[in-house]
C-alpha cells in the first residue's frame, strides 16, 4: 500500500461512475473539485454520485472544494485580440479605454496603476504573454509586449512582486464555501492566500456558517504568501505548493527552493502539505510521462509531502486512469527507498494533552520499528491521533479506526494512514479493538501470529487516558 496520498481533479474525463471506481482502484484518495470552473448543480449531483460509490463500498473518496480565489483579469473581447513582440499598448482599469484608437486590454483589479511601477512586468494568460509597464496614469498602464500572443476573453493576469489590495475571500468564494459546508466537504483549499489573517477570515466564516470540522488547506501562489510562510504555516490546517501562479508571480528557476521551503514549514509544524500543478502533464496527450515529470513525483515523495496532486491530467486529459496509475507507481518507488524512522516535529498550536498524545503515539511507531511488528492501530474520534501519527512520517504501516465516517474522510490525506470508520464503533477500548482486528483478518491483511502496536484512549473518571500496548492477534481474538 501506497502511504503517499494522490488528489485528482474532477471534469468531463473523469466524472462518470466507471471513471471514478476505475480512478479509485489504481490509487486516487481525494476529488478535488475545481471552482474556478464548477457549478454548484453540477457539484452537488457528482457530490451525491460520489456518496453513493463510497457507501457501496466501490470507492472511498474525500472532498476537496477549490476556490477560485481573488484572482485577476482581463475583460471580454469580440474576437482574439493579436500582440506582437515590441508592441506597446494600453492596460485600463476604467470602464472604456481612454485610447479608443490603440489597441488595449481591460484588467479588473482597479488598482493597477497604483499598484505596478515603470519596468515591472505585467503577466497574461497564466504567463503566456509578456508584458512590461513603460508608464503609468490615472486609470491605465502603457504596456510594451515582449512576445508574441493571441488573447481572449477573461485572460488570468498576474502581478509579479506587487502586493495586492485584494480580499481573502470574494463573494464567489463565500457561495462556494456555503455549498462546501451544506455538502459536507471535507477540505476547502483556499487560493491566493497571502497573510496568516487570510485563513483566520476564512475559519471565521466556517464557523459561523456550520463549517468548522471543515479543514482549510492554504495555497501559495506568490511572493506575499512565501514572505509569510510561517504565519500561514500556523494558521492552517495544511498547505498546498501551488507551482502554477507561483511560477509565474516569482522566478521560475526558484520554484524547486519554494517547494522545500513550505514542505520544512509543514512538516516542523506537523501539518498536512500536497504538492501540486504539471507533475504528470504531459499524460494529457501521450499515455506516458516524460522522465523529468518521473522524477519530480520521486523527489516530492523523498521531500515527505503528504499528497501529490493531478490537474487537468484527470479533468480533462486523455489518460486519466493511467495517470494515476503512473503516479502511484513512481509514489510507490520512491517510498521504496525511503526512511523517516520516526521524525520528530515541534508541538505547535498543540495543547497538554496533544503533546501527551503525541509523545505516545512518538513511543508507538518507535517500538514497532524496534520489535518488528506489523503495524500501528490506532484509535480516534477524530483525526488528531492520525494526524499526529502521518506527521512522524512512519515507516511502519498505521491503521486508524474511527467510528465517524467524516473523520475517516479527514484522515484519506494523511502520509502513512489507512482510515477506516467501524460501523460497530464501542464507547469501550477492549470491543473497539476486538472489531479492528476482526476487520484486519476479514480483509486478510494479517495472521493470528502477527504482532501489533495499539494506541488508543481509556475512559477513567471522566477523562481520555491514552494508552498503549502491545499485543499478538491470536491473545486478542481467543
Amino acid at each position: 500500500m501506497k502511504k503517499t496520498k494522490i488528489i485528482g481533479t474532477i471534469g468531463p474525463s473523469s466524472e462518470s461512475d466507471e471513471k471514478l471506481i476505475a480512478l479509485y482502484e489504481k490509487g486516487l484518495n481525494i476529488l478535488r473539485i475545481n471552482f474556478s470552473h464548477a457549478k454548484h448543480d453540477t457539484t452537488r449531483e457528482l457530490v451525491a454520485r460520489v456518496r453513493a460509490l463510497n457507501a457501496s463500498g466501490k470507492t472511498d473518496f474525500s472532498l476537496l472544494l477549490d476556490t477560485k480565489g481573488p484572482e485577476i483579469r482581463t475583460g471580454d473581447v469580440s474576437e482574439k485580440i493579436p500582440f506582437s513582440n515590441g508592441e506597446e499598448f494600453i492596460i485600463y482599469t476604467t470602464e472604456t479605454s481612454p485610447f479608443p484608437e490603440k489597441k488595449s486590454l481591460f484588467c479588473d483589479y482597479a488598482l493597477l496603476a497604483e499598484d505596478v511601477k515603470p519596468g515591472w512586468a505585467i503577466e497574461i494568460d497564466s504567463g503566456l504573454f509578456h508584458a512590461r509597464a513603460i508608464s503609468c496614469h490615472q486609470g491605465y498602464v502603457v504596456a510594451r509586449a515582449e512576445n508574441d500572443a493571441l488573447i481572449g476573453s477573461r485572460r488570468h493576469i498576474n502581478l509579479p512582486w506587487v502586493v495586492l489590495r485584494l480580499p481573502g475571500m470574494t463573494d464567489k468564494d463565500r457561495a462556494d464555501i456555503l455549498l462546501g459546508v451544506e455538502l459536507q466537504f471535507h477540505f476547502i483549499a483556499a487560493s491566493f492566500i497571502r497573510t496568516a489573517q487570510n485563513v483566520h477570515d476564512i475559519r471565521t466564516f466556517l464557523d459561523q456558517n456550520g463549517g468548522s470540522a471543515i479543514r482549510i488547506i492554504s495555497k501559495i501562489e506568490n511572493e506575499e504568501g512565501m514572505d509569510n510562510i510561517e504565519g500561514i504555516a500556523d494558521a492552517s490546517d495544511g498547505i498546498m505548493v501551488a507551482r502554477g501562479d507561483l511560477g509565474i508571480e516569482m522566478p521560475i528557476a526558484k520554484i524547486p527552493l519554494y517547494q522545500a521551503d513550505i514542505i520544512r514549514a509543514c512538516r516542523e509544524r506537523g501539518k498536512i502539505v500536497i504538492v501540486a500543478t504539471q507533475m504528470i502533464e504531459s499524460m494529457m496527450e501521450y499515455p506516458y510521462p516524460t522522465r523529468a515529470e518521473v522524477g519530480d513525483i520521486f523527489n516530492a515523495v523523498k521531500q515527505g509531502t503528504d499528497a501529490t496532486m493531478l490537474s487537468w491530467e484527470t479533468a480533462m486529459g486523455k489518460y486519466p486512469i493511467e495517470a494515476v496509475g503512473m503516479m502511484t507507481q513512481v509514489i510507490q518507488e520512491a517510498e521504496g527507498v525511503t526512511h523517516w524512522g520516526c521524525t520528530p516535529y515541534t508541538d505547535t498550536g498543540l495543547r497538554e494533552r496533544d503533546i501527551e498524545k503525541k509523545a505516545l503515539i512518538s513511543a508507538a511507531i518507535s517500538t514497532a520499528n524496534i520489535l518488528g511488528t506489523r503495524a500501528v492501530i490506532i484509535f480516534t474520534k477524530s483525526w488528531l491521533l492520525a494526524r499526529l501519527a502521518a506527521a512522524f512520517r512512519p515507516d511502519v504501516p498505521v491503521f486508524a479506526f474511527t467510528g465517524d465516517e467524516r473523520s475517516r474522510g479527514f484522515m484519506n490525506m494523511l502520509y502513512g494512514i489507512t482510515a477506516v470508520a467501524l460501523e460497530n464503533w464501542s464507547q469501550t477500548h477492549e470491543e473497539n479493538v476486538t472489531h479492528a482486528l476482526h476487520w484486519l483478518r476479514e480483509k486478510q491483511l494479517f495472521t493470528m501470529t502477527d504482532k501489533v502496536v495499539i494506541v488508543t484512549d481509556l475512559e477513567r473518571s471522566d477523562r481520555e487516558i491514552p494508552v498503549m500496548e502491545i499485543a499478538t492477534l491470536s491473545d486478542m481474538l481467543e
